[in-house]
């Protein structure tokens, strides 16, 4: 079985931003996540700045500012997508990541990678909103970043919920091995 997988990625943000972003690299890391989980399809991957970011949230989640990462599902997925199928959008703001990343990520780096990886995982029908659902995206979650972005395991001081969230998650657990202190 032949999987076809596009990504199209895009940074739209302002020429003034002073925060480089690998656009190609990032679009990379979408596609070994889509191969990985056996999508078909093709997604959009888009950069914006903090002002696009606040908007869409506002419209499409009802909540005010910015946030660091939207995810917008278009096609339902089945057992047997068509050809062409349209899997979403995933939008990331590298200006929030940039303000979080000391107190989640650790870096900007796996920051960045890790919202790509949390969108794209939104978009093939992953969720966070029970406790059960969290730790399994978030445990799905270490295993794509291991395999397609650090190829072992995560550096020191990498977390996977911000200091703020449930520290009782066990893929969250510094016991562990796997993560900082949340």
């Amino acid at each position: 079985m032949t999987i076809d997988v596009t990504v199209v990625a895009a940074d739209e943000r302002s020429a003034d931003s002073d925060l480089d972003v690998d656009v190609r690299r990032w679009e990379r890391l979408a596609v070994d996540v889509l191969l990985d989980r056996q999508a078909q399809g093709e997604l959009t991957l888009t950069f914006v700045d903090t002002d696009e970011i606040a908007a869409l949230n506002a419209e499409y989640m009802g909540k005010q500012g910015p946030t660091d990462v939207l995810s917008f599902p278009l096609d339902v997925l089945g057992d047997a997508p068509p050809e062409g199928l349209l899997l979403g959008d995933v939008v990331v703001c590298p200006a929030v990541a940039a303000q979080q990343y000391a107190e989640h990520a650790g870096t900007l780096d796996d920051e960045l990678a890790l919202l790509v990886v949390h969108g794209v995982l939104h978009v093939l029908g992953h969720d966070h909103t029970e406790t059960d659902e969290a730790e399994q995206m978030r445990a799905l979650e270490l295993q794509l970043l291991m395999a397609h972005h650090w190829r072992s395991g995560p550096p020191a001081g990498f977390r996977l919920i911000h200091s703020d969230d449930a520290s009782d998650d066990p893929v969250d657990d510094p016991a562990d091995g796997l993560s900082g202190e949340s």
